[in-house]
């Protein structure tokens, strides 16, 4: 680093055709004498500068390499940025000093509080003092999520607050998910719906290679921590789960609680964009468990500060927003991912508390040995933190048409299904379900699987039904002859000729005590 004292000349008002010269010839005057000493320019006071004084700032750097601009207007700086100074010139923007005292706070995350400032605005303000890296990094990553279709708030502003920094948001008349569950509890059930719509949408986003940080990475060292805290045995288990879970390039937002989902003016919106990576959903489904179970579950007055709605609001929001995910109301298949997801839950947790000292005091050590034990009998319950999304379980009944066809529909859009193809599949879908529903298990009633894949080369969707009613093989049923007149055809049986007929390829068997009817159609 270079020990010289710095030269710092002043640029002030306009800097255009009519002085560049002037100003150049001024500066070159202060420097003469002085080769090698860093040279900083004080823009505080610069109002203007056209291409004549870009050009005065180039030749200024050419002929002294350890330059730097401070104090740089939010328009000047524009304009620099523009140009691609900002890239080859070390430049330091003048920052408005905003204060958040007295301002409600309505979202606090691992690296910022966020507060609203007015009516229109919200700053997320940094823990991190030297945090403009950090504010980069969220406004880069905010910006991709964006350009990918997924609906956030995009910082227009970078503040000074205090000894940080904070960006600021235009979030007008927007009320978090935690303030509509406070002040609506009736409205649970709609918050659950577009809570868990926008995390299918996130979940479903592709992210170019090495666009964001891979969360297995960081959950793999989360996992090594720990072996200095379990038997050898259960971090060797712990270690290989997690790096059993596969490289997954689809998006996750990494802090996916109610007070980061806003609803603004009928849209629904994800902020706090910092802990934005790719990874499986088991990460993101870990840090909700956290946020609504894991750090609330031995002082539930810890989700009340936090969230703002009581322990009980916290697992009836999780269950319900976790059965949503899924796609089924079954009990065991919502515990089975549940207990997936507080294996890591429980490691972040552990890991956190001891990173923060909570082995010096009684009420960390009571959490943490709390979080060891469950963690322990998890991981001797559990193969695989894997599970599978593209099944829906749900009971066999006319009335659950509607959930099957959308959850269907939902995997054909992602595959960039035809729509003439949607619809084909779409009946086929209906006359099975129905089918299933009516007679699977008469007179009782059972559960039937819905599970949807996509196969590539050539492109095709499989959809599998499985249940454990009766053995039937409706494809050996003879088609009925479509020649006939209306006076000599029987009523009924067409709905399996016409699956026959617009599926590609249709098979059944009985297997294990299940009816398994698969049909496949190419795209």
């Amino acid at each position: 680093m270079n020990n010289i004292e710095a030269i710092n000349i002043p640029l002030t008002g306009r800097i255009d055709s009519n002085n560049a010269a002037q100003v150049e010839q001024d500066i070159f005057a202060k420097l003469e004498g002085k080769s090698g000493a860093p040279v900083v320019l004080d823009a505080s006071k610069l109002e203007y500068i056209s291409s004549a004084g870009l050009r005065v700032l180039l030749r200024i750097k050419k002929t002294n390499a350890d330059m730097s601009i401070t104090g740089v207007s939010s328009e000047v700086y524009e304009i620099l940025e523009m140009t691609g100074f900002t890239e080859m010139i070390q430049i330091e923007k003048a920052y408005r000093v905003v204060s958040v005292e007295g301002c409600e706070e309505i979202g606090r995350g691992a690296n910022g509080t966020i507060y609203r400032i007015d009516k229109d605005n919200v700053v997320k303000v940094y823990n991190n003092a030297d945090a403009l890296e950090d504010i980069r990094h969220e406004r880069e990553v905010a910006r991709l999520a964006l350009i990918l279709g997924i609906p956030t708030a995009i910082s227009y502003d970078v503040v000074k607050v205090g000894n940080s920094y904070g960006s600021v948001f235009e979030l007008l008349n927007a009320r978090s998910f935690s303030e509509i569950l406070v002040s609506e509890p009736e409205k649970i059930d709609w918050c659950v719906s577009e809570y868990t719509n926008l995390l299918k949408k996130i979940h479903g986003t592709l992210v170019p290679e090495g666009k964001l940080p891979d969360m297995k990475e960081t959950a793999v060292s989360w996992a090594e921590f720990m072996r200095d805290y379990l038997p050898k045995e259960a971090a060797d288990k712990l270690v290989s789960l997690v790096k059993a879970v596969p490289h997954d390039n689809h998006m996750i937002h990494g802090d996916y609680h109610t007070k980061n989902v806003e609803l603004q003016n009928d849209e629904v919106l994800i902020i706090d964009m910092d802990t934005l990576a790719v990874g499986h959903p088991i990460f993101e489904l870990a840090s909700m468990f956290n946020a609504y179970i894991g750090y609330s579950e031995l002082n539930h007055n810890v989700i009340k500060k936090f969230q703002g709605f009581d322990y009980e609001t916290g697992c009836n929001f999780w269950h319900k927003s976790l059965a949503a995910y899924l796609g089924t109301n079954c009990e065991t298949k919502i515990l089975e991912v549940e207990r997936k997801a507080r294996i890591i839950g429980y490691t972040r947790m552990i890991r956190r508390s001891i990173r923060r000292n909570g082995l010096e005091n009684e009420e960390g050590r009571k959490e943490i040995a709390f979080w060891k034990e469950n963690l322990i009998s998890l991981l001797e319950k559990t193969d695989t933190l894997l599970f599978n999304t593209t099944e829906l379980e749900i009971e066999a009944v006319e009335e659950n048409l509607p959930e099957v066809q959308q959850f269907t529909s939902e995997h054909l859009e992602k595959a960039n299904c035809p729509l003439k193809t949607q619809m084909q599949i779409g009946i086929a879908v209906e006359e099975i379900f129905i089918n299933i529903a009516k007679y699977a298990y008469a007179p009782e009633k059972g559960r039937a699987t819905v599970r949807v894949e996509v196969e590539e080369n050539p492109l095709a969707v499989i959809i599998t039904f499985l249940d454990n009613g009766s053995p039937y093989d409706p494809l050996a049923k003879e088609d009925p002859d479509v020649t006939l007149s209306a006076e000599e055809r029987e009523i009924g049986g067409l709905g399996v000729f016409m699956v026959k007929k617009t599926m590609d390829d249709i098979s059944y068997e009985y297997k294990n005590g299940k009816n398994i009817l698969k049909m496949k159609k190419n795209i």
